[in-house]
């Protein structure tokens, strides 16, 4: 299997499992890592499972001993190990972080959960929508006066856990590039998600928004950042937080900037907001997006993922490719020296393990 990017020659072993864990090691694989899933006899991912994509599987049964001894012997191996599972399962597999690391002490060793290896709630299931509900984010989202929505499982799973995941990794491998020694990454998806709403707690703390549902400057409160429907049905979004952009946003809707100049007072959002909405009403979407896109107004059709591929933007960047007949994000972010890139397509359990084993000086038990 050819490799190309920035963490070409990094060996990880991924322990299959389901969501977050799985998206981190899709990211180093487009970033070049040999990723080698360790999947259940029977199990693997299905070719549309985008997220399984570039890396091989080795079917092993981690409940009998040869499983465990093989297990071993491609962990000595590895550089990196990705698990997503509650806290103490893998020391019940005898492959805990203590007993990987006193016998390789230059792994790293990634654990991904919700709620953190330690705490009250450590034990506990859960899923992206308790997670971010803990930490502020979710109570923020959603329009006024009703519950809150969930996100789809972008801001706890994907941001808050693998992303974090990932950045704890890359950060653990230049360490060890200094002291030849490894390391446990206890990424949680609390731990990640609190992070992100640094930048709120600041605007709180600063007196310049308020985190009541669909009220605050960023979350569909303001007049000049928000989503408003058209026409067709359809919607757009506007970004115009900044007065020159904003001017720009009124010019094109045939209002007057003049009649807004009151816009930062939250006390005039909603009927600002009902103006605006109303000039919206008056064309379609994609006659909007004739008028607006590429100016300053800040504006982007809100399109459906089905048709965000075919927009002319993303399209000419290649942020989409198709592979294996599917439509998929390119490797990202995209590094001028050393690109990532897509790999293969997801595989059934034991696909490509031999292949592995072979390329890594490993030899089943």
């Amino acid at each position: 299997m050819s490799r190309q990017g920035p963490l070409t020659g990094v060996r990880v072993v991924e322990f299959a499992g389901l969501g977050p864990a799985p998206f981190c090691a899709m990211l180093l694989a487009d970033m070049g890592a040999d990723v080698l899933r360790i999947d259940r006899p029977g199990a693997g991912a299905h070719r549309a499972d985008l997220i399984h994509r570039g890396r091989r599987s080795l079917a092993l049964d981690l409940k009998e001993a040869a499983g465990i001894e093989t297990c071993l012997a491609v962990m000595d191996k590895a550089d990196v190990l990705i698990e997503g599972f509650r806290p103490g399962v893998m020391e019940r597999l005898g492959l805990g972080p203590d007993c990987l690391l006193g016998r390789i002490p230059r792994l790293i060793y990634g654990r991904l959960t919700g709620w953190g290896q330690q705490g009250p709630l450590a034990q506990a299931a859960g899923h992206d929508i308790n997670y971010i509900a803990l930490t502020g984010a979710l109570a923020a989202i959603g329009e006024p006066g009703g519950p809150p929505t969930p996100p789809l499982n972008l801001v706890g799973d994907f941001a808050g856990g693998s992303l974090y995941l990932a950045f704890g990794i890359a950060a653990a491998l230049f360490e060890r590039s200094r002291s030849g020694l490894g390391q446990v990454i206890d990424a949680a998806i609390v731990d990640g998600t609190a992070s992100m709403m640094t930048f709120f707690q600041g605007l709180v703390a600063m007196g310049m928004s308020g985190m009541a549902r669909g009220q605050g400057l960023l979350s569909g409160g303001a007049p000049f950042y928000a989503c408003f429907a058209c026409a067709d049905g359809k919607h757009v979004s506007v970004g115009s937080l900044e007065p020159q952009f904003f001017a720009l946003l009124t010019e094109g809707l045939g209002l007057s900037a003049e009649d807004f100049a009151d816009r930062h007072n939250p006390a005039s959002w909603v009927r600002h907001k009902a103006t605006i909405a109303a000039a919206f009403r008056t064309k379609t979407r994609d006659e909007w997006t004739a008028i607006f896109e590429g100016t300053d107004a800040c504006f982007a059709p809100v399109l459906t993922l089905e048709e965000a591929h075919g927009h002319a933007h993303m399209r000419e960047r290649g942020v989409y490719i198709e592979r294996d007949g599917l439509m998929q994000a390119a490797a990202a972010p995209r590094l001028s020296r050393t690109p990532g890139q897509v790999g293969s397509a997801p595989v059934r359990a034991g696909t490509g393990g031999e292949d592995a084993l072979r390329e890594w000086g490993v030899f089943p038990a």
